[in-house]
């Protein structure tokens, strides 16, 4: 069975920096493009990041522009979303999921299999 699980999330004072990492099992991790995705509080949870099999990147929301990078490691099975230059408004829980082919040009409706998700919180 595919099992996703998200890692890294936490507190950090604004324009402070975390790194978060994704692994999922189950699959041939190096087929399928996977995104990060964020639910804020009362909001709802929209995609961030996604990356294709083989590493082209495609932004799903322009606040993050220029200080959150996404990269993976199909060796390892891991997904990393590099965020820097935090903002208190970044604060969300964030989650990792797996889309359903090789490359993210469905959008970010087309993932079907996501982990628990990891809190990041960044205080001003």
């Amino acid at each position: 069975r595919v099992q996703v699980v998200e890692s890294g999330g936490g507190l950090v004072q604004a324009r402070g920096s975390l790194r978060l990492s994704c692994t999922a099992s189950g699959l041939t991790f190096g087929n399928y493009a996977m995104g990060w995705f964020r639910q804020a509080p009362g909001k709802e949870r929209e995609g961030v990041l996604c990356i294709s099999w083989s590493g082209f990147t495609t932004l799903y929301v322009d606040s993050v522009k220029g200080r959150f990078t996404i990269s993976r490691d199909n060796a390892k099975n891991t997904l990393y979303l590099q965020m820097n230059s935090l903002k208190p408004e970044d604060t969300a829980m964030y989650y990792c999921a797996v889309a359903s082919g090789g490359t993210c040009r469905r959008g970010p409706t087309d993932f079907g299999y996501w982990g628990q998700g990891t809190q990041v919180t960044v205080s001003s």
